[in-house]
């Protein structure tokens, strides 16, 4: 008998996603009974706002959302997606400028499948989100990372990116507020990349999910509303998940020139068609409603925050830049690495990711999620007394 032919190259090259593994471990041995706590998940531990689900509630009562709607998205939620970009990134767009994907990671995955040709190679400032390399590669294009350490506060320069341009740029990645390092690019940062990417005629990707996600009176400006001119080579990737703790509900959106997002559209068309209509309304009423539950969530991740610092800054060897946005703390652990703990040698943090939830019982993404070692992230999207009793387990263990 003939043996089967085998299975995609290209799917089988994927990674599995660092902080979903790491994340789904950890609730392995949570339901075993162990005490684990959990910082790997990117996901606000509040409830999604009422008006959002009362609007999907009324949703049910309409057959007309039981039926297929167009793939690009409803029309009400495209004009609240544009209402959005207009308040919050500073950019006008018509609604042909919206797609509605399925969650923020669909968004990234057309991104890249609408702008690259096989080879073409796409900037990636790191520490990146582990989705976007392989995003970038399942388009056939290269992802090229350029690193900026804590030193830097984990942003590059229009210097770096300049140095790693070649003939086969494509594309930059901006991520600010980032994930994973929380890190928030000022307006002339922002404003000095946009230019760079202008002057070479290189596209901007950029996700501005973490957006309304700022502290100590920070702003996020989008690199839309600090160069104009760069938004004809500009995607923007947003959704509903993180400021409105909506992650299960799948609702994503990119925005662009006219001509890219008909082509995501027609790729969804036959990737997916239309988003869940139900979730499309919750994110109608999400985004265009009162704005009280997301001002709610942003101060209890700004308290978790200044707590996470402060108690990570008491354990020598370890390194914590003060976040500006998103829900993560990024500390340089290098200090912590090639000594003995718990009679094991530690040379990673990888490794040292394994023994914190051996001996602690705590969850943490090692750095080689993101880029290069030596470094952790930690979500302080949970609960304040889990939370802090997770730190203290670590205060305890590298005592």
């Amino acid at each position: 008998m003939t043996e089967r032919a085998p299975l995609s190259r290209k799917i089988s090259a994927i990674a599995e996603s660092a902080t979903l593994k790491v994340d789904a471990k950890a609730k392995a041995l949570k339901a075993e009974g162990r005490p684990v706590i959990s910082y790997a998940a990117g996901e606000p531990d509040f409830a999604t706002p009422a008006g959002a689900v009362d609007a999907a509630r009324e949703a049910l009562e309409n057959p007309a959302n039981f039926r297929y709607s167009p793939a690009a998205g409803l029309a009400d939620l495209k004009q609240a997606i544009v209402d959005k970009t207009r308040r919050d990134s500073g950019l006008e767009i018509a609604p042909n400028q919206v797609v509605v994907t399925n969650g923020g990671k669909q968004a990234v995955y057309q991104a890249f499948q609408v702008l690259l040709n096989p080879g073409e190679e796409v900037l990636l400032p790191a520490p990146y989100w582990t989705t976007y390399p392989e995003a970038i590669q399942l388009a056939d294009g290269t992802p090229v990372a350029v690193f900026a350490g804590a030193e830097q506060e984990y942003k590059v320069t229009v210097e770096q990116l300049e140095a790693a341009r070649t003939p086969r740029t494509k594309a930059v990645v901006f991520v600010s507020p980032s994930n994973p390092t929380g890190s928030v690019y000022t307006e002339e940062e922002t404003a000095a990349i946009a230019r760079w990417a202008l002057e070479h005629g290189v596209w901007i990707v950029t996700d501005e999910i973490y957006q309304n996600l700022t502290y100590d009176g920070v702003r996020a400006v989008s690199v839309v509303e600090a160069v104009p001119e760069v938004a004809g080579q500009t995607i923007l990737l947003n959704g509903v998940a993180k400021t409105y703790a909506m992650t299960g509900w799948r609702v994503g959106w990119m925005v662009g020139p006219a001509d890219a997002m008909k082509m995501a559209a027609n790729l969804q068309s036959h990737l997916t068609s239309n988003v869940n209509n139900i979730a499309q309304k919750a994110a109608v009423a999400a985004l265009a409603g009162p704005q009280d539950d997301a001002e709610a969530f942003r101060q209890a991740f700004d308290r978790r925050r200044r707590t996470m610092v402060e108690e990570l800054s008491k354990i020598d060897g370890v390194t914590v830049p003060v976040p500006q946005g998103a829900f993560y703390v990024y500390p340089d652990v290098s200090g912590l690495l090639g000594r003995e703990w718990r009679g094991r040698r530690i040379e990673t943090s990888l490794e040292l990711a394994d023994l914190i939830l051996d001996e602690a019982e705590v969850a943490v993404v090692p750095g080689e999620a993101f880029g290069p070692s030596g470094y952790l992230r930690l979500s302080y999207a949970l609960a304040d007394d889990q939370l802090l009793e997770g730190v203290r387990r670590l205060q305890a263990l590298f005592a």
